[in-house]
């Protein structure tokens, strides 16, 4: 008995198995084996590898990792996520191996904005300013289910804070997601923030289906016209990157860090500023993104995901999604109607702002009926919309819903 005792005191994390309860220990064990599979799909290119790689890890190990803290209390030594009191705080920063780039990246929405400015850097106006029309009647019509869900998720029991936060899901932006969450539900914000991107990465496996239940093969066919494409500068897209972004800042104040960090990308690259744009692409996009997935993994610990707020999350974060999708694709019917049928309403599906992913989608809806049919430019351009739609629903939630108590 003794000789046991001292096996499993020497090897803490299968014996704080046996000492918390069953249901704790049935959940790391599946959130063990739930990220070995992020890890597999990520590896196979079945979902996005930049994020579900380290998640994988991050997940599989948290849940590994819990050893006895105390006597009677089990733990890790990642990070604290809800930890706030100054004096202990000062403890984990010294003893938690993440928590210095949780509480000074993650926590406070930085990571978010570094994530946003690698997105501007990265984004093309082109398009956007070629079909200001279509792209922003589409984009407009994708954010169905960031509105859709707000009221649903009231229904389900959530406060309006709390609501919001979720129907942000619908915009298929995780640096939106994450700082609405951290601006209006702290208290949620990580479940919201880990369902939105697990979701996020099944996108480009589920979009596909929906554009395929909702449009007819004769119209996924039709082919675009780009004989009448005006050049775009990069002296213009600079010009209406300041000039947004200084409207926005204006009338959302408190979503001015995404306005700027986004833009400031963008103007970046308008500039063809190199040493900085290497640095913003390389440097902060990747790293940002490499440890947002891995600190998403490591918030995955079993007592989190056994809330049992999770299994209306999941339910809303499904419904937002879905509707932004048929929102979309409403949005490129109405073109499709508005142009005597001139218009492939495919491209709806890029609307909804998961950069590039739903462009691609789009794309490649449009190649399996015709592969002579070109639409990326025209879906490029609603997918970019999305991302500025999305941010102003952002600025809208973030000022307006706390003045209703």
């Amino acid at each position: 008995m003794v000789n046991n005792f001292r096996i499993l005191d020497l090897f803490q994390g299968i014996a704080t198995m046996f000492a918390t309860d069953s249901k704790i220990a049935v959940a790391r064990i599946v959130l063990m084996l739930l990220g070995m599979l992020l890890i597999y799909l990520g590896a196979r290119k079945i979902l996005e590898p930049l994020i579900m790689i380290p998640m994988g890890f991050g997940m599989a190990a948290v849940n590994a990792g819990v050893l006895f803290l105390s006597a009677k209390t089990t733990g890790t030594i990642f990070l604290d996520a809800m930890q706030s009191d100054p004096m202990k705080l000062m403890s984990a920063l010294q003893i938690d191996f993440l928590q210095p780039i949780y509480t000074f990246t993650f926590s406070n929405g930085l990571i978010a904005c570094l994530v946003f400015m690698g997105i501007g850097v990265i984004t093309d106006l082109s398009y956007v300013l070629a079909f200001p029309l279509s792209s922003m009647i589409i984009a407009i019509f994708a954010e169905l289910g960031t509105v859709a869900t707000f009221p649903i998720a009231v229904a389900m029991g959530f406060n309006f804070n709390e609501a919001a936060a979720i129907a942000m899901i619908g915009g298929a932006d995780g640096p939106m997601v994450l700082y609405t969450s951290l601006m209006l539900a702290k208290n949620l914000f990580v479940p919201i923030t880990i369902v939105a991107y697990l979701y996020l990465s099944l996108t480009y496996g589920g979009y596909p289906y929906l554009v395929k239940l909702l449009i007819p093969k004769h119209m996924r066919s039709i082919e675009m016209d780009f004989s009448h494409i005006p050049m775009i500068t990069s002296e213009k897209k600079l010009a209406f990157s300041v000039i947004v972004c200084t409207a926005l800042c204006l009338l959302f104040p408190v979503a001015a860090p995404l306005f700027l960090s986004f833009f400031v990308g963008v103007a970046v690259r308008e500039s063809g500023l190199k040493h900085y744009i290497e640095l913003i692409e390389e440097t902060f996009l990747y790293g940002a993104t490499f440890f947002l997935g891995l600190l998403l993994g490591v918030l995955c610990e079993a007592s989190t995901i056994l809330n049992p707020e999770i299994f209306k999350l999941l339910i809303l974060g499904i419904t937002a999604l879905l509707l932004s999708g048929i929102g979309g694709i409403i949005g490129g019917y109405i073109m499709y109607f508005f142009t005597k049928g001139r218009f492939n309403p495919a491209i709806g599906i890029a609307g909804v702002s998961c950069v590039p992913t739903t462009a691609k989608v789009a794309q490649k809806s449009v190649n399996e009926v015709n592969k002579f049919s070109l639409i990326l430019p025209y879906a490029v351009g609603a997918n970019v919309s999305g991302v500025i739609t999305s941010a102003i629903l952002t600025g809208i939630y973030v000022t307006i819903i706390p003045l209703f108590k």
